[in-house]
Parts: C-alpha cells; structure tokens; sequence
C-alpha cells in the first residue's frame, strides 16, 4: 500500500500521504499546505480527500486551504459539526481513493468525533489504521480537553468512552495492522509516547499499559488520568479555529513577511499593543535586544512556548529573526494559530543597533562564577525554571522552583530587592524567563549559561533529589 508519514518534529506531528490509481488522500494536515501539494504533483495524483481524525488542539490543521485550492472534501467522523463544508461520515461508512479503501471507525474518548480510518488495499486485505489521537505508540489520548471546550465532556465520561473505543473497536482487530498515529513523543496530547512513530497493533497489545485486557474499566480512567498537567492554553482555541474556520494561510503569511526599517518598527511598536517577539537563540539575545522584547528562540520547542506564554492567539506580534528566517517563524506560529503577525525587522537586531536605536542586554555567567558566588554567600537568590518533575528529579540543594509553565505564578516568587540567578537545563527556557520578567520591570536577573547540563557535568555543586509524586508529572 502506497501511504507515507510526513512527519514535523518540532509539534511530534504524522500527517499521512495515501495515493492509488492517480488519486490522493491527505490526513490530519497540518497549515502550511505546500508539501503536500507537491507530494501530490511529484506523482500527477488529485487529492480528492482530506480526512481528519478529529478537531485538533495541539494545531490549526490546513484542511480549509486544502480543499480550496484542490477541490478535495473534507472529511469528519460521526458527530462532528463543523461551521463549513464537509461531510460528517457514518460509522463504517467507507471511501474509494482510486483502488484502495477507507473505512471509518469511530472510536470516541480523546474528543467524541475521534475517528480511526482503516486503510484496505487494492485486494481488499487490511493493512493499517490511522489512529489519530485515539492510539498512540506506547500511549493513548488524553481524555481531558474536550471538556475545555464543552464543559459537561468530563475527563472521567470521555475516559470511559476510550476504554470502550479500545476494546471494542480497535483491540479486536488484526495484530498485523500496522497502526499509524498523529504524535509522537513530545507532544502534549499524550504522557508516556514513544519515540517510534509506527508499530504493529499486535505489539501495541503487549506493551501498550493501556491495552492490557486486564485493566478493568475503573482501573483504566484511573490510570489513563493520573498524571496529567493542565493543556497550554492556546489548546481550546485551536480547538475552535478547527470547527469554526480561519483565514487562509497565504494571506497570513503575507501579513506576517512584511518587511519594516528600525524607524518603522519602532513606530509599529509605540502605535499598536504588538508584543515583540525575538527569535535568536539564547546567547544572541543577551549580547542585545530591544528593550521589553521578549525571546522564544525558534530553534526550540519553539510553538509550543508561543502557546504556552502568549495567552491571546489573537495578539499583534511584531518579529525579531535571524535573516532570512522570517517566514519559518511566520510559519510556525500560525501551525499553532498565532495568526496576527504584523511584520518583522528587516535586517534583524543589527540593522536597529545600527540605527543607533535603544538597546537593553542580560548578563549571563558561567557555572564556575556561580559556583564561586554560592560559595562566597550561601544566601545567593539561585532559581530553578524546569518543570516540577525535572526539579524533583536531582537539582541545586540551594536552588528554588519556579518553573516557566506557570511564569505568572513563578514570578511571585522572585525577589525584586536582590540579584537573582536563574537557570533551567541547558538556557533555552531561563533566557525566556529572565527576558518575560524583564519586560515586567525586573531588571535584578542573571542567566546561568549551560544551564543544569553544565551544573551538573561540572561536580561543584551540591545536588538532591527525591521521587517525584505522580501529580508532579
């Protein structure tokens, strides 16, 4: 059979490419369009349909754009109500896509239109499903975020909705299907996600804890709830672009690329309540930056802390990137919803430092300085800004949590009469951290390069740990 992941490691997102006999499917897309556009063109195929597994959270998925500039229809499970055109299937309904077919399987628990397609060959013989949010590899679909949509679908009715799905729809069928999902490890859809993207249903059996026959139905909602953390917030909004519809990704991308000079941006900046968003890594951003700006370096999880930290998708955002990676950040953040991108500085921080523009920097010192300055004053501010659960894992004996996830929280905590050190494990989330609370006012701030990584390799500190409860994770 003729199918392929087209696999996004920055969002652990599978979308699946499914061709025969000139014509083409596409599932769970993600915004930007083009590659599959060209995957369809490299083999003179029509994309007749755009199948989607569910109303996605982690994403806004490029079914509309697909289907205007295709012709293709889009296609939901049962129950799904979408506010434009496309056909709600029936369950075991099936569709032709040339010689092949595809069989619906509603399997409602992640949302209650979750729907797993069954791929059937030219022979008619099964050859794999594609499971969307309802099975992954080593994992199933948290059963929590319909509900901060709808809010009578309570985590514990939509948890007992999947252990039916499970065992009713999916467990019976054959173990040599081979089971194709739509995240892997790293996405926030799930908690225990492998690596691997694909695997067999058979093997899924006897490793998945959530297949295991004999966990009964109390037993799964317990475990299959244990465990989880809040959703970013951005989640039930995407959620809602999905049913409801949203601006096409084009006209979005050319209001995010417009180019702006210093003194332009500068204005855009003063005359809008535009947040500024800068985009270089780390070390970059403290050597300069524009005052109140604030970094989320692209080369990171890089959506999913635009999610987490800017809680309004429809927030003005001016950029700043690194030359010629201005569309890529456009991009990225309209994947997650971040539609209203108003344009970004051409030629990048140096063209406003060259423009002799104010300026602001942060200080960073290295591991050994910190390990010097503890030792001169044990009473040193030192701030830990990883999760919980990385925190209580091993970490600084001196060091306080506060961790970024929750920075309106955490930053209650930090002390504004005293210098204070912030790490987390390598610089990437501290620098996030130390430019929020600088544009807040806390100028008393001090990265630590290398973050826990370098702590920890360089045996100058005093470390402590303990088990981490489950409600940490």
């Amino acid at each position: 059979m003729k199918i392929e992941q087209i696999y996004t490691g920055c969002l652990a997102h599978a979308a699946y490419y499914l061709e025969s006999n000139g014509e083409a499917a596409i599932f769970d897309p993600l915004r930007e369009i083009e590659p599959y556009l060209q995957r369809a063109a490299k083999s003179n195929a029509q994309i007749k349909y755009v199948f989607e597994t569910h109303f996605h959270a982690d994403f806004v998925s490029g079914h509309l754009d697909l289907a205007s500039k295709t012709g293709a229809k889009i296609v939901f499970g049962p129950t799904a109500k979408p506010g434009y055109e496309a056909i709600t299937a029936e369950d075991n309904q099936v569709f032709k896509v040339g010689d092949y077919s595809v069989k619906v399987i509603h399997t409602p628990g992640h949302t209650m239109e979750s729907t797993t397609y069954l791929l059937i060959d030219e022979n008619g013989k099964e050859h794999g499903i594609i499971s969307g949010d309802t099975l992954f590899i080593g994992d199933v679909g948290r059963p929590d975020l319909a509900q901060h949509v709808i809010a009578d679908l309570t985590e514990e009715k939509l948890a007992g909705y999947l252990f039916d799905s499970l065992r009713n729809k999916i467990m019976p069928l054959s173990d040599d299907l081979i089971v194709y999902p739509n995240h892997g490890a790293g996405s926030a859809c799930g908690k225990n996600m492998s690596k691997e993207t694909t695997d067999t249903l058979g093997h899924q059996k006897l490793v998945n804890y959530a297949l295991n026959p004999e966990l009964t139905k109390e037993a799964f909602i317990k475990e299959i709830l244990t465990g989880l953390t809040p959703p970013p917030g951005y989640f039930p909004q995407n959620v809602l672009m999905n049913i409801k519809g949203y601006e096409s990704f084009d006209d979005v991308k050319k209001r995010g690329t417009q180019a702006l000079s210093p003194r332009a941006f500068d204005a855009a900046a003063n005359e809008t309540e535009a947040l500024v968003l800068d985009t270089r890594d780390a070390q970059k951003f403290s050597e300069g930056f524009i005052p109140n700006s604030i970094n989320i370096g692209i080369d990171g999880n890089f959506a999913t802390w635009v999610g987490t930290l800017i809680p309004d998708i429809k927030q003005q955002i001016l950029l700043v990137t690194d030359p010629g990676r201005e569309e890529e950040v456009v991009t990225r953040m309209a994947r997650v919803g971040y539609d209203y991108c108003i344009g970004y500085l051409e030629g990048g921080f140096e063209a406003w430092k060259n423009a002799g523009m104010e300026v602001d920097a942060i200080q960073r010192v290295s591991v050994e300085e910190l390990s010097e300055i503890l030792a001169k004053n044990p009473e040193t501010a030192l701030f830990d800004v990883r999760k919980k659960s990385e925190y209580f894992s091993e970490h600084v004996v001196e060091a306080e949590n506060a961790p970024l996830d929750y920075v309106n929280e955490s930053m209650l905590l930090i002390p504004k009469d005293k210098t204070v050190y912030v790490h987390c494990a390598a610089g990437y989330r501290s620098m996030i951290f130390t430019s929020i609370l600088r544009a807040r006012g806390y100028d008393n701030l001090i990265d630590v390069n290398g973050g826990f990584k370098a702590i920890k390799e360089s045996n100058k500190f005093n470390l402590t740990d303990y088990v981490c409860p489950t409600t940490m994770l």
